[in-house]
């Protein structure tokens, strides 16, 4: 049996669409997500101390189970719940794979390595398998089949809970997710300042869209951390990424390469994020922006809103 691991994270609907490639494929369900239409069979996890996240728990569950194959998202909480699967077990777990084929019992992977910037050959051995599938490897598609949901309840114990979630600290209301934006503002050092991304917030918000940081940014407190975008940080997969002021790092690109198009806007244009972009504009931001701004608002408060 082929166990997919689904909570209520976006990406795990393209971790299933991955996970189909292996042949039948049952859900194991954390949470409120919706898998109908993408899988024939699901088991939603339901137990009275599971009403946050609690990674033990999560692999207990797994564990119970007994299955063949283990696939979850290449989130921090996939990461995190096969490798304590994987140390129960004693069995190796592949991470952040983008491409897998069978050999007999031997699985045979492509996943990233360093960032994203490598992309190494492997073969995976031991039962069960586990691997984890990097974010935005895959599109999110149906199977167009009708979902069977049954209940689960795992037994679990005291000592499954000593790590769990105990409080959460939720956005302001209307907020746009950063992880799941059309359009994401990005800016760098070259913002200058706390005080000069009110101009991003402007122009995010014309565009319906989110604003993000480098992680020069977080680190300078400019931005709070969950506004990061890069290794260490959110993988966005925008329709749109306008990055500005970021001089693209490696490990900012990580974050970003998911983006459909990027447009850049830079005084550097030997900056590395410049030769990702699909459009650079070579020039201040502080000049650029402004512009973009007046022009949108030709159009209304929304009418930004209305071309993307």
């Amino acid at each position: 049996m082929t166990l997919c691991l689904v909570d209520d994270d976006p990406v795990s609907l393209e971790t299933l669409t991955f996970a189909r490639r292996l042949g039948d494929v049952e859900a194991l369900v954390f949470g409120e997500a919706d898998v109908d239409g993408y899988v024939e069979r699901a088991r939603r996890v339901v137990h009275e101390l599971l009403d946050e996240y609690a990674p033990e728990a999560w692999a207990q569950t797994i564990v119970e189970l007994e299955p063949d194959v283990v696939v979850a998202p290449g989130t921090d909480r996939g990461h995190e719940v096969l490798a304590y699967v994987a140390a129960r077990l004693d069995v190796p777990l592949a991470a952040n794979v983008v491409d897998v084929s069978l050999d007999g019992d031997v699985f045979q992977l492509t996943r990233q390595r360093w960032g994203g910037s490598l992309l190494e050959e492997a073969r995976l051995t031991g039962t069960p398998k586990l691997l984890t599938v990097a974010p935005h490897a895959v599109a999110a598609e149906p199977a167009g089949v009708a979902t069977s949901v049954e209940e689960f309840t795992p037994t679990l114990s005291d000592e499954h809970f000593r790590v769990r979630v105990t409080r959460r600290e939720e956005p302001t209301a209307g907020t746009v997710r950063l992880d799941t934006a059309r359009v994401v503002v990005g800016g760098g050092r070259g913002v200058g300042s706390k005080e000069g991304f009110e101009l991003l917030e402007e122009l995010a918000n014309l565009l319906g869209g989110a604003v993000g940081g480098s992680r020069v940014v977080t680190n300078l407190g400019w931005r709070p951390h969950s506004d990061q975008v890069g290794q260490t940080g959110a993988r966005i997969a925008p329709d749109l990424y306008i990055a500005c002021g970021v001089s693209g790092a490696i490990q900012h690109i990580v974050g970003c390469k998911g983006a459909k198009r990027i447009l850049v806007i830079n005084k550097d244009q030997n900056a590395p994020i410049v030769a990702r972009a699909d459009w650079a504009v070579i020039g201040d931001l502080h000049e650029v922006v402004p512009a973009i701004v007046a022009e949108l608002r030709k159009n209304g408060p929304e009418g930004g809103a209305r071309h993307c």
